[in-house]
């Protein structure tokens, strides 16, 4: 469902062999809560997607796993910004930029976090619609 959804939308889009139920079930482990059901199902086709020129429209479940622990264990972090305990980072903008999910929540919604000032800003409603809206320009950071 996934792979055919993404690439049915505009723009240059490469898929990666699925990621292992170990894969996911290290994720799940290290990151200490289950990846969300919509994240977990498209790694399950694709271990990430990626978009024109290389960016990550999806990280691996690998890179998912250290750019999240980094974020959270990071004492340089700790001291500029706002706990990331609460956010699951799965993809960057290409310009510091990371886009999450809420790891705590059965909520579908996409947050944009800006590393300037460390806004948590809103973007689309559910994985589906990010990935359509980042591809088509609709979001912009």
């Amino acid at each position: 469902m996934w792979i055919e959804a993404v690439a049915a939308l505009p723009g240059t889009t490469v898929f990666r062999p699925p990621a292992s139920e170990s894969s996911l079930l290290r994720c799940a482990t290290v990151l200490g809560h289950p990846l969300p059901a919509d994240l977990a199902a498209l790694l399950r086709e694709s271990n990430g997607v990626e978009g024109e020129y290389g960016a990550g429209l999806i990280w691996s479940a690998e890179r998912i796993v250290s750019e999240n622990r980094a974020c959270r264990t990071d004492s340089g972090f700790a001291a500029l910004y706002m706990p990331f305990d609460p956010l699951l980072f799965f993809a960057d903008a290409g310009n510091g930029d990371l886009f999450a999910l809420l790891s705590g929540l059965r909520r579908p919604d996409v947050f944009v976090w800006d590393h300037e000032n460390d806004s948590r800003t809103w973007v689309a409603p559910s994985l589906a619609k990010y990935l359509e809206w980042w591809l088509t320009g609709r979001i912009t950071v």
